[in-house]
């Protein structure tokens, strides 16, 4: 598995994602004793640094999406995740939880045929994410189970001791999920990412703005897939009806 990975993974996108991961984990564990911002020099580090930096993981992880390759590394992730919380490092234990995800996010990606499943999906995540939002599971936990939410949450930490945003292990799984499909199918994959994620830093500066607990992140993350790719997808659904594979 080690060499059918490295064999996936060009040495140059090998040492961006170490790069990555490492800037990741030293972030989060250092942020703590650096100077405490005040509201919203905290939300635009957050936004517009950390957030974009985190999220380059799974762009650059896109190589290791296919099945035989993610399900293990997901496997691996989660044990890791769970050695690393039992051990209190945290900053570990955070970026072990986004790969977890991120992976199973590849290996769910694997099981859709058709192009038409993933746009199908995009189309309809918005809906029962603002709903569980507001009325639902994720609305009860993150307002009567905020350390629940931590355990399983993936932290964006800003300077200082109280900066913090969070996004549910759905979030991560479904931006890595678009990000495959548009991999995978041939559409846009950097504007894909560049939308995912300015649609998701507005999102936490309008939960900022408004005041509110939280605000449902697929919907960013859905408009996100689909906004940049809204040509080919007309294209593909006018010519094949969106039944195109990538095989």
């Amino acid at each position: 598995m080690v060499g059918a990975t490295a064999a996936l993974l060009s040495p140059r996108r090998w040492a961006a994602l170490a790069a990555a991961v490492a800037v990741v984990v030293a972030w989060d564990a250092g942020a703590g004793v650096l100077p405490t911002l005040s509201l919203w020099p905290d939300v635009l580090v957050i936004s517009l640094v950390v957030l974009p930096a985190t999220l380059t993981i799974p762009l650059l992880g896109l190589p290791l999406s296919p099945i035989r390759v993610a399900l293990p590394l997901a496997a691996g992730s989660a044990l890791l995740a769970a050695v690393f919380y039992a051990t209190g490092l945290g900053a570990l234990f955070n970026v072990s939880k986004l790969l977890a995800v991120m992976f199973l996010g590849y290996v769910f990606m694997q099981v859709f045929e058709a192009l038409s499943w993933v746009v199908l999906i995009a189309l309809v995540i918005p809906w029962v994410d603002a709903w569980s939002v507001w009325r639902g599971p994720t609305g009860y936990v993150v307002s009567n189970k905020p350390g629940l939410l931590e355990h399983i949450s993936i932290g964006f930490r800003s300077s200082g001791a109280e900066g913090y945003a969070s996004l549910g292990p759905p979030d991560i799984l479904f931006f890595a999920l678009f990000l495959a499909a548009a991999h995978r199918f041939g559409l846009r994959v950097g504007w894909t990412w560049v939308s995912m994620v300015g649609l998701l830093a507005l999102t936490i500066l309008l939960t900022t703005e408004w005041d509110v607990a939280g605000l449902p992140a697929l919907p960013a993350i859905a408009i996100g897939f689909l906004l940049p790719n809204a040509d080919l997808l007309w294209r593909a659904w006018r010519e094949r009806g969106l039944e195109a594979s990538s095989d």
